[in-house]
């Protein structure tokens, strides 16, 4: 059985989920003290973490690694890599990754990264999609979604507000 594939991703309001050169100073704009806009119960219920080579990049560039205790697969084109922090590499597509964790025995996959989710949507893998709108238009960057996309009906299961602007959108796939 397919494990859960997941998205919980942070979009400026026109769409971007980095500015041009992978930037994410636009995210500081609603960080507060003691508010994860619920990712800590998100990363909680995850077994594993699939991101592409760009997303692992910009965590290596953090002052901590933000996925410590978590199974983390990197897809990437080269997946002879040295593991700098446990962290696994890959070249299976999609479909064939999440077989293969499905097998080991994972129950429910974060998926992260623009390339990562929009070839995750591409093969239909995605079951839900946390969405948290910043209030900032940014006009370029990286897309979370992009042309080419087929089409995907989802089921709105809950917003909410929160005081800093942000804007959270819940979604699961109808299938």
């Amino acid at each position: 059985m397919n494990p859960q594939c997941s998205v919980f991703i942070a979009t400026s309001l026109d769409g971007f989920i980095a500015e041009e050169g992978d930037g994410l100073g636009f995210l500081e704009s609603v960080e507060r003290e003691g508010e994860d806009y619920g990712y800590g119960d998100f990363i909680d219920t995850i077994d594993a973490i699939v991101m592409g080579r760009a997303t692992y990049e910009v965590g290596l560039g953090f002052p901590e690694w933000p996925y410590t205790g978590k199974r983390l697969i990197v897809l990437t084109s080269s997946p002879g890599r040295t593991s700098v922090h446990g962290e696994e590499f890959s070249s299976e597509e999609p479909a064939e990754l999440v077989a293969r964790l499905g097998g080991e025995g994972v129950r429910r996959i974060y998926v992260d990264g623009g390339a990562t989710i929009r070839s995750f949507l591409a093969a239909d893998l995605i079951d839900d999609l946390v969405v948290s709108i910043i209030p900032v238009v940014l006009g370029r960057g990286i897309p979370l979604f992009g042309l080419g996309l087929p089409r995907l009906p989802l089921e709105l299961d809950g917003v909410e507000g929160y005081p800093s602007g942000l804007a959270q959108l819940r979604y699961s796939r109808q299938r």
